[in-house]
C-alpha cells in the first residue's frame, strides 16, 4: 500500500465522521491541557520559590545558636547553650575561606521621625551585610566598621520606611528615634521587595551591638557567612565548626548551608511538580478509553470496507497499520490541540493574575504529546487486530 493511499484511507474516517472524531480527540486534548496547565503552575511555583531563596546568593551559611539534634538527658545548668557573640563573628572573619560575615539580630520597634510614627522591623547588622546578601544602596552609605563595644547610633532605612517617614525629602543626616533612642540616618537601601512574606523595604538597619542592647538580648540570633566561590562546602563547614568548638568548648550551634537547603527544596518541589502532572495524566487515561471505544465501533461499522480491502489484496499487516495509524493520528492531533490550549490557558491565567508564577516545562510538554500518541497506539491495538483478522468473504457479506 502506497503512503498516499495509506494517508487517504486513514483520514477518510475523519471526513466521514467529523463529530465523532472531534469528540474523541477532545478527550485527549483535555487530558493534555490538564497536564500542561498543572505542570506549568507547579514549575512556575518551583522556580519562584527557588529564586526567592537564592536571590541573596548560594554561597551562604547561616549559623544559629543551639544544636537542632540533642541526645541524652538534661544536665541542667551545665548543658546551657552559649550564645553567639560579636566576638564569634569577628573570629570567623579571620578564616581564610570566609569572604564576608554578618552578625544578625532582629526585632520589632516603634520608629518616629517628622512627627510620624511607624512600627517596623529593626535589623541589627554588621558592616558587611550588603556584601553577604548582595544588597545595594540607593543613597548614602551602609553601617561603618565601628568598634563593637562603642557602636555609634547610626541607621540605614529601607525604601518603604524612608517614604513613609520622610516622603520626598532627603533623609540623609536627619534623626529619628527607634525605641526611644536617637539615631542619625546615613543611608537608604534600594527597593528589594518581599521575600517569602518578609518585606525587606519595611525595615531599618542599625549596628548589631545597638540592636542587642535595644532588645535586651545576650547574644546574636544568627551569624551569616559568605564563603569564597572556589572553596568547597565541606571545607568551609569544617573550618567553621572547628573554630566555634574551640571558642565554645563544644558543638552548641547549628550550621545551615544555603546550598544544601536549595538542593532539598528543589528535589521536594520537583516531586510535587511530577505528582501534579501525574494527576493530570489521569485525564489522558480517560481519553485512551474513549479512543478504544470509538475504534471498536469503527471496526464494526467498516466491516464491509475491510472485506473489500482484503479482497483487493490488502494483507493483514496493512489493515493493522491502517487502523493503528488512524488511532495514532487521532490521538496526536488531539494531543497537539491540548498542548496549544494548555499553554494558552496558562499564559492567560498569568496575564489575569500576574502574581501567579507560570512556566511551561517543555520536557513535560513533549512527554505529554508522546504519551498521547502512545495511548492512541495502545488503544488501537485490539480493534486493529480484530479488523486485520476478519475473514474477507464474511466481511463482504456484512451490510
Amino acid at each position: 500500500m502506497k503512503t498516499a493511499d495509506w494517508l487517504r484511507l486513514t483520514g477518510s474516517s475523519f471526513v466521514a465522521y467529523p463529530l465523532r472524531s472531534f469528540l474523541t480527540g477532545l478527550g485527549i486534548a483535555i487530558g493534555i491541557m490538564a497536564v500542561i496547565l498543572l505542570t506549568s503552575i507547579g514549575e512556575g511555583l518551583h522556580q519562584f520559590i527557588l529564586a526567592e531563596f537564592s536571590q541573596f546568593g548560594t554561597h551562604l551559611i547561616a549559623i544559629q545558636p543551639g544544636k537542632t539534634q540533642t541526645q541524652g538527658a538534661n544536665v541542667g545548668i551545665f548543658g546551657s547553650t552559649r550564645p553567639l557573640s560579636l566576638e564569634d563573628a569577628a573570629a570567623l572573619r579571620r578564616l581564610g575561606v570566609i569572604a564576608h560575615v554578618n552578625p544578625s539580630m532582629q526585632g520589632n520597634a516603634e520608629v518616629r521621625a517628622n512627627e510620624r510614627t511607624r512600627r517596623t522591623t529593626v535589623v541589627g547588622a554588621g558592616h558587611e551585610m550588603t556584601q553577604v546578601f548582595s544588597m545595594a544602596l540607593q543613597s548614602g552609605q551602609f553601617l561603618p566598621d565601628d568598634d563593637t563595644t562603642q557602636a555609634r547610633a547610626l541607621v540605614v532605612l529601607g525604601a518603604k520606611v524612608r517614604h513613609e517617614l520622610f516622603g520626598a525629602s532627603n533623609p540623609l543626616g536627619a534623626y529619628l528615634r527607634i525605641g526611644g533612642q536617637r539615631y542619625r540616618v546615613i543611608g537608604v537601601m534600594q527597593p528589594k521587595g518581599q521575600m517569602l512574606g518578609f518585606d525587606m523595604d519595611d525595615t531599618v538597619f542599625i549596628p548589631a551591638a545597638r540592636a542587642m542592647e535595644l532588645f535586651n538580648r545576650p547574644g546574636l540570633m544568627e551569624i551569616q557567612v559568605n564563603y569564597q566561590a572556589g572553596a568547597s562546602l565541606a571545607t568551609v563547614t569544617a573550618a567553621i565548626s572547628t573554630l566555634l568548638k574551640e571558642r565554645h568548648g563544644r558543638e552548641d550551634f547549628t550550621l545551615i548551608p544555603q546550598e544544601k537547603a536549595l538542593e532539598v527544596l528543589g528535589s521536594v518541589l520537583g516531586i510535587i511538580t511530577f505528582a501534579v502532572g501525574a494527576l493530570g495524566g489521569i485525564s489522558l487515561f480517560v481519553g485512551g478509553v474513549g479512543i478504544l471505544t470509538i475504534m471498536t465501533m469503527a471496526v464494526t461499522e467498516r466491516t464491509a470496507e475491510i472485506g473489500l480491502l482484503r479482497a483487493l489484496g490488502a494483507r493483514e499487516g496493512q489493515v493493522l497499520q491502517l487502523f493503528l495509524g488512524e488511532a495514532m493520528l487521532l490521538s496526536a492531533l488531539g494531543g497537539l490541540s491540548g498542548l496549544l490550549l494548555g499553554v494558552g490557558v496558562a499564559q492567560a491565567a498569568h496575564a489575569l493574575f500576574p502574581a501567579l508564577p507560570v512556566h511551561t516545562p517543555w520536557l513535560f510538554a513533549v512527554l505529554a504529546e508522546l504519551s498521547a500518541i502512545s495511548i492512541g497506539l495502545l488503544a488501537g491495538v485490539m480493534p486493529a487486530r480484530r479488523a486485520a483478522r476478519l475473514d474477507p468473504v464474511e466481511a463482504l457479506r456484512t451490510e
